[in-house]
């Protein structure tokens, strides 16, 4: 890692991405932060136009700046979609500089945004880890948690009425079935019939049902 001079107001420190740069000094609104630099590649030659990686900024059609060199400090800034910087190119001098666009306070982390070509090349397949998106990351996870929540307690209600339905159901049953019994138990009686008929067969007056008593049938004892 490079060493950075003590008059610096920034120095290389860990986030949540790798590694950053951060604020050690307030640096206000409109500052020059620190120079992107490296060596400068030519689109016209083929040595230079075959170069690929992560710390390319380019200037203009023909000029880029290749910035993974190590004594560029610049590089370890990172993308942020709501920064606190940016870059402020000079293509005719060849120059970028990174200047704040807000007051930083110390202990800041310094970003900038990137660009939209690096950011469907390099972050948008990844996922991007700046602040402002995992902010937004989870305030979806909040409410997907609160909509699942609402979804449980939706369908648990549902449950609820259905079961208070049914009990209401049941005891409904209940009482219509108390009620025809009530109703067949008042019409039978010891096995016989309100009408005074039995249901073997006799009255209740001791003849049988065809209107024969038992004496006319030579069944009576004391018959001569």
């Amino acid at each position: 890692m490079p060493e950075l001079s003590q008059n610096k107001p920034y120095r290389i420190g860990r986030s949540r991405t790798g590694l950053g740069l951060f604020a050690t000094k307030p640096i206000k609104k409109g500052t020059r932060i620190i120079r992107y630099f490296g060596p400068l590649l030519d689109s016209k030659k083929k040595k230079d136009d075959g170069i690929e990686n992560k710390y390319l900024f380019e200037l203009n059609d023909r000029w880029t700046i290749d910035g993974s060199v190590r004594n560029n400090i610049a590089r370890y800034i990172n993308h942020a979609c709501r920064p606190n910087a940016e870059s402020d190119v000079k293509p005719r001098k060849r120059r970028v500089y990174i200047r704040a666009i807000k007051d930083i306070e110390p202990g800041e982390e310094i970003n900038y945004d990137y660009g939209t070509d690096y950011f469907k090349a390099y972050l948008k397949p990844i996922g991007c880890k700046c602040e402002a998106c995992e902010k937004k990351r989870k305030k979806k996870r909040a409410e997907a948690r609160a909509e699942r929540q609402r979804e449980r307690e939706k369908a648990e209600r549902k449950a609820r009425r259905l079961a208070a339905k049914l009990a209401k159901a049941k005891e409904k049953l209940r009482k219509l079935n108390g009620s025809v019994k009530a109703r067949v138990n008042g019409k039978l009686g010891n096995g016989r019939y309100t009408g005074g008929k039995s249901v073997n067969g006799k009255s209740a007056n001791g003849k049988f049902l065809n209107g024969q008593d038992r004496a006319a049938n030579g069944h009576d004892r004391f018959a001569a």
